[in-house]
């Protein structure tokens, strides 16, 4: 029997790393910019991101948070203020020390040693300390509390090993920071935007995740305690797909954000911070990319449907391409999933069969093939991106009348985004071992031969100090990480392969991006 036929060169079981990146070169999602660890995204990476933050959008505004805008440059000295914070992202900084270059003789341009800023300006990594100073100002009673905001933003960390999608020196997210008159304000807002992260995640993204606690070690610099969701990629690694920050007084403090209380007493706020970035879209390409590329779910698809007259430039072309122009008017009178269905009618001029592969590789839920034949049938030829490929590409289409599909379409879309979800869900949880119970076990278990090795859960004793320090060690060993703990976990019970200590809680290790 002859080899399957793919759309890509490299398979995942090959090389996950390289079938990665080929992914995102043939579905034409981004490309290098010519700065280290900056992307160019082209029009359908952007296409998906835009409907994420479309609908991640909806959902925080749907809580009562407002949207703002903050300086890309914040004043080094906002970051001195909190010191614990500066120290863990200042390896990652980039700063602008002056604002204006000349030419240096020799037909290339330098600093102009003459402007030079006064005080150095930090490239925004993170903005809780410009936006803890507008809320020292914006926040007096607490008449003013809570104080909901977000701001959509490009964030700059100088990352030393980059990836596109999942670790790059730039890139989009949105950061939400709110401010609360006390400490059970700002932990149902903390839990609140992990929720919502999560239903994101397993409605629009279709990507199956944890969601619970970051343990010590894991916590955003200067929180009192973070939260996370994970998800699990088809090689069984950890992706932190998102995190939400309870961030106690110690921002407000620093930053002077504080109320008079109704008593007339002043008070300090509880603030919060959490994020979710450009980072899903890695996620979506390694949940459920193929061997052929990428597959979009239905909601984040920029086209849910293309339609591809297989175009003869001859007389007949006028009539077929009426006829796709009828099905498209059908289709987008269509709901799905909420919203109107989104097509795209290709007429591209080329073979069909080219432009076919190339929806394939961006991974759109529906692909038409129409021929005049089809036209004069009242016909149409449907293929499933979430279905698998055999040698013949033609062999995965199905026919239908057209009728039929246009009637059946929005069923049809949903079906998909279920799917991909529960394919997804069942790759995840065939690659959880529930409990190791000793240090060799796990050892084995993510051994060098391993190279789909999933998650553990495991016990632990919730270590702090120099014994967390020294479990840390032992993970490092093993190229380990702590995901979370999870928030709807069985009670733990027996002892932690750590510690010795009795376990307290579950939790779950895993490699990780």
């Amino acid at each position: 029997m002859s080899a399957i036929r793919h759309a890509l060169s490299t398979t995942r079981e090959d090389d996950f790393a390289q079938w990665y990146q080929e992914v995102i070169s043939e579905a034409e999602m981004a490309e290098e910019s010519g700065v280290r660890g900056c992307m160019v995204i082209r029009p359908w990476g952007f296409g998906i991101w835009e409907r994420i933050q479309r609908l991640m959008d909806d959902r925080i505004k749907a809580a009562g948070v407002e949207n703002c805008y903050f300086p890309l440059f914040i004043p080094l000295e906002y970051f001195a203020r909190e010191a614990e914070h500066v120290e863990g992202f200042a390896k990652e900084m980039a700063v602008v020390t002056h604002h204006r270059l000349i030419a240096d003789g020799k037909g290339g341009l330098i600093p102009d040693p003459e402007a030079k800023l006064e005080e150095p300006l930090v490239v925004r990594p993170t903005s809780e300390t410009v936006i803890g100073s507008a809320m020292a100002r914006w926040v007096q009673s607490w008449r003013d509390l809570p104080l909901l905001t977000n701001q959509w933003a490009n964030v700059v960390r100088w990352e030393m090993r980059t990836r596109m999608f999942l670790r790059t020196s730039e890139f989009l997210w949105q950061e939400g920071h709110t401010a609360h008159a006390d400490r059970e304000g700002a932990m149902e807002e903390t839990l609140r935007a992990l929720e919502m992260y999560r239903e994101f995640a397993e409605g629009p993204l279709a990507m199956p995740v944890i969601a619970g606690e970051k343990p010590e070690n894991e916590r955003f610099p200067g929180a009192v305690a973070t939260y996370s969701i994970e998800a699990m990629m088809q090689d069984g690694k950890a992706l932190q797909a998102g995190t939400t920050h309870y961030l106690g007084t110690g921002f407000a403090k620093a930053a002077g954000i504080q109320y008079q209380d109704k008593d007339g007493a002043q008070q300090l706020c509880h603030t919060t911070s959490w994020g979710v970035s450009t980072r899903l879209i890695g996620g979506v390409i390694m949940t459920h990319g193929d061997d052929d590329g990428l597959r979009v779910p239905p909601q984040i698809a920029p086209h849910q449907i293309v339609i591809l007259p297989m175009l003869r430039d001859n007389d007949e072309d006028e009539a077929l391409l009426a006829y796709c122009e009828e099905i498209r008017r059908g289709l987008c009178s269509q709901s799905a999933l909420g919203e109107p269905v989104r097509v795209l009618l290709d007429k591209r001029p080329g073979k069909a069969t080219q432009k076919r592969w190339g929806w394939v590789k961006k991974g759109v839920p529906l692909i038409l093939e129409i021929g005049g034949r089809d036209a004069a049938g009242g016909q149409v030829s449907v293929l499933r991106r979430d279905k698998l490929w055999n040698e013949k590409a033609k062999a995965n289409f199905q026919a239908k009348s057209k009728d039929e599909f246009v009637a059946q379409a929005s069923e049809e879309i949903e079906e998909i985004q279920r799917s991909l979800f529960e394919e997804a869900r069942a790759k995840r949880d065939a690659n959880v071992v529930r409990r190791i119970d000793s240090m060799e076990a796990l050892k084995e278990h993510f051994g060098e031969d391993k190279r789909y090795p999933g998650w553990v859960e495991l016990g632990w004793s919730r270590a702090t100090g120099a014994e967390l320090e020294d479990v840390i060690k032992q993970l490092k060993a093993l190229k380990l990480t702590f995901r979370n703990t999870p928030a709807d976990a069985e009670p733990a019970s027996g002892t932690c392969i750590f510690t010795g200590k009795p376990a307290v809680e579950t939790i779950y290790v895993a490699r990780a991006y």
